[in-house]
């Protein structure tokens, strides 16, 4: 495996995310901000984060199996929620259990979430992106 997440001692331990990621593969792979569209282009979730933050994380899976990869894999990601307060972490992690199930993964990467004000289209809620690194 090309990645080791871990949290350093005198760091928090959170258990959605790891503080640190040592990648030690040679393949460098940045996946787009990925919205809740399904593969025909309709917005999965309309008004509901946490079926927005799944069908992100599934999109991810599929473009991270497209070239080998897998949620294992993923050293970072970029979490931008529309409208961000601290009331939506709930659904937000609601999503990402969700999508860690259908996937049989654990998703614990280093995340940044950052609250913006808009994103591409009115529906979207959140944008999701990852960096992973393959062998």
């Amino acid at each position: 495996m090309a990645i080791t997440l871990v949290n350093p001692n005198g760091l928090p331990k959170i258990d959605v995310y790891r503080q640190v990621s040592i990648a030690s593969g040679t393949k460098l792979v940045f996946i787009a901000g990925q919205v809740a569209w399904d593969a025909d282009g309709t917005t999965v979730g309309e008004g509901d984060l946490a079926a927005q933050v799944e069908q992100c994380y599934l999109n991810i899976a599929t473009a991270l199996a497209e070239v080998g990869g897998s949620f294992d894999d993923v050293a970072k990601l970029n979490v931008h929620v529309v409208d961000w307060t601290p009331d939506k972490m709930p659904a937000l992690l609601e999503g990402i259990s969700r999508a860690a199930a259908k996937l049989g993964v654990t998703s614990t990467p280093p995340a940044t979430l950052l609250g913006v004000a808009a994103l591409d289209i009115p529906d979207h809620l959140v944008e999701i992106e990852a960096t992973a690194v393959l062998d």
